[in-house]
């Protein structure tokens, strides 16, 4: 039997990290688009749910399922200290590709496997964690939302996906208890910080082409449902200057958007109308009606304040100039989260120390490490996107880039677990 190589020659086993990604990826996955449909509390789910927990076994380390069905499993510390949490989620959204939350949770498993492979016993516990329905079939980060203590049992009661499915009533349907997510609650004082590995989701290391990006700062978002009325009427006997039309004021709206941004925003602003329904949805009729969502992001609260500001007065303006009646609903809201600075540290200096060229830069997108933030320290790894592609089964990363990955995920948890 060969040696141990020293801990700082440690690396991961990259040949079986691809025989998991890819074994994983068949859960759910339908022939007829090469989709993964492995969302929230499906059977696909839970079957992947089952799978994991087969290999935290395999690999030496118990697993365990808590009351929001959140899987977990622990290379247990020499002494009794708050544990490293490190992890992501392995639900998808629907005809989804192989390595959104999927890769933060096998590589995850990878590196404390290869930790207990090698006998190696770290001074506090490391402890992997895949978190049930981050993708938002019910609402989204609902696993880390119950670590947190942020589930209650109003809320718990209430939630239902797209098409009215109860989460009380999936979850009763897998054998689970709804009611048992509010145990899942963890003390913060148990908890040092939490890692998660995950794709970019965006061109920018791809077209850069470095392996790593280690993560500052993470997004902060708003979601309004936008209803702007005016008056339908016909296409042809109403003249121009005497129609209130909803559309032309959608129109001007999407065309104030860059001038918000670059008068209330920052560099890291984004604003997205992705959805907008027309009514009465006819060829020969004026609009009376536009319904139209919006999507605002930015990495500071003040900003973000800032910015709601500026749309409504905007929205408000041209409802005036153009006759119509405007309104909104907020939808949801996630505050920004702040990498903490001596995560951002390490994991710069131990992708330095092996070689890799990295990238500081914030997350557009939201991670249940935004909601771990505000209880934990937080750390994130990102690694390149092919063409930026995600949520799609295009999505992709290099071998080599998901190993970079991986091993600086290794390394930068043996050295926060050895910290004092």
């Amino acid at each position: 039997m060969s040696a141990s190589p020293p801990i700082s020659e440690l690396r991961v086993d990259i040949e079986r990290l691809k025989g998991e990604i890819l074994e994983l990826a068949k859960i759910g996955r339908r022939e007829e688009d090469r989709g993964i449909y492995r969302m929230a509390f499906t059977d696909a789910d839970m079957q992947g749910k089952r799978w994991l927990r087969k290999r935290i076994d395999a690999a030496g380390l118990e697993s365990r399922m808590d009351g929001a069905a959140n899987i977990s499993g622990c290379l247990e510390g020499s002494f009794d200290l708050p544990r490293i949490l490190v992890g992501s989620h392995i639900d998808t959204v629907p005809c989804a590709g192989a390595l959104d939350g999927a890769l933060g949770v096998v590589c995850g498993l990878e590196c404390l496997r290869r930790l207990h492979e090698v006998g190696y016993e770290p001074h506090r516990c490391l402890e992997l964690i895949a978190f049930s329905d981050e993708e938002g079939r019910f609402g989204g980060m609902f696993g880390s939302q119950a670590v947190c203590g942020q589930i209650t049992p109003d809320k718990l009661m209430t939630m239902s996906d797209l098409d009215g499915k109860r989460l009380q009533d999936e979850m009763t349907r897998h054998g689970l208890e709804p009611l048992a997510a509010l145990d899942a609650a963890r003390d913060p004082e148990s908890i040092a910080g939490y890692l998660e590995l995950h794709i970019e989701q965006g061109p920018v290391l791809d077209r850069m082409q470095k392996p790593i990006g280690i993560v500052d700062e993470i997004t902060g978002l708003f979601t309004w449902s936008v209803c702007l009325r005016g008056e339908a009427n016909h296409a042809g006997t109403t003249p121009m200057d005497m129609r209130n039309d909803a559309f032309m004021g959608l129109a001007d709206f999407a065309h104030e958007i860059p001038r918000i941004l670059e008068e209330n925003g920052s560099q890291r602003s984004r604003a997205t109308i992705g959805k907008a329904q027309i009514l009465p949805g006819a060829a020969n009729t004026v609009p009376g009606l536009v319904e139209f969502s919006l999507d605002v992001r930015d990495t500071s609260e003040s900003i973000l304040e800032e910015l709601s500001s500026a749309f409504r007065k905007a929205l408000q303006a041209i409802a005036r100039r153009r006759k119509l009646m405007f309104g909104f609903e907020l939808k949801s809201y996630l505050s920004p989260v702040t990498c903490n600075p001596t995560f951002v540290e390490q994991l710069t200096a131990t992708a330095q120390d092996l070689g890799l060229e990295c990238h500081t830069m914030p997350s557009g997108a939201a991670h249940d490490a935004q909601i771990m933030g505000r209880i934990v320290p937080v750390g994130m790894i990102f690694v390149p996107s092919k063409n930026g592609l995600s949520h799609s089964p295009a999505e992709w990363t290099a071998w080599s880039d998901i190993e970079a990955g991986a091993n600086v995920m290794l390394h930068a948890l043996i050295a926060l677990a050895n910290l004092e």
